[in-house]
């Protein structure tokens, strides 16, 4: 399962960008978007979201 945006949530800090190990994220419309064909579903990016909008499941 790849990581899930809470679009809601997001800010657009970007912050998940920088760390999300594989690029499989990026923005649009200001809020973070995910690949979810090249997430691994490390979690790395949930875990510094400081809006708590990434979820993995």
């Amino acid at each position: 399962m790849a990581a899930k945006v809470d679009s809601s949530k997001c800010a657009g800090c970007e912050t998940c960008v920088g760390t999300c190990p594989v690029s499989a994220i990026s923005m649009k419309d200001g809020v973070a978007e995910v690949n979810e064909a090249d997430c691994v579903s490390c979690g790395a990016c949930a875990g510094e979201c400081p809006c708590e909008a990434i979820t993995v499941e």
